[in-house]
């Protein structure tokens, strides 16, 4: 009888143990992470419709939970930010992607689609004298150091991920 508690007990443990790594293995395959995808020339900023290219500064590219695959492209990343704000976009945002602009020059002719990083994990200069599409826009950097010297080169102020609002954008 001892024996058969042990064996139950083995088992039991066996199939807890076999459910919970195929449990933890699904929900990694269903994680997306996404690519940056390339700025092409007819590109269109998703929300204000200028070439994206067109235009100096970081560019975005947010992806929504239900939408897959489909990017969402941005002239600024103050465009970006004025979208994702939206309290209706912000709960369907899966990922958003910024350029690192301590590797990229500050230009539209310079577009570098492999120096995109996570935005969420970035940090942005406001305020600053360079502008981007839509004027005042928000340089980001995947380093704060980065950010520091840029805004001690180009004024503004550096901010994280978390504290941008509305009111950092104006």
């Amino acid at each position: 009888m001892k024996i058969f508690k042990i064996l139950t007990l083995v088992c039991t443990l066996a199939i807890a143990t076999t459910s919970l790594i195929s449990c933890s293995d699904k929900s990694e395959k269903t994680q997306m992470v996404h690519q940056a995808v390339a700025m092409e020339s007819s590109d269109e900023c998703h929300l204000c419709g200028m070439l994206i290219t067109r235009f100096d500064g970081p560019k975005g590219e947010l992806f929504r939970k239900e939408q897959g695959d489909k990017v969402f492209k941005f002239c600024s990343t103050r465009d970006m930010f004025s979208y994702y704000l939206d309290p209706e976009n912000k709960r369907n945002v899966s990922q958003m992607l910024v350029h690192d602009m301590s590797k990229m020059p500050w230009g539209s002719d310079s577009i570098d689609d492999k120096y995109f990083i996570d935005a969420k994990t970035a940090w942005y200069v406001t305020g600053s004298e360079k502008t981007g599409a839509m004027g005042q826009t928000l340089a980001s950097f995947s380093q704060q150091n980065d950010a520091k010297a840029f805004a001690k080169e180009f004024g503004g102020i550096v901010v994280s991920f978390k504290d941008i609002s509305f009111d950092t954008l104006q």
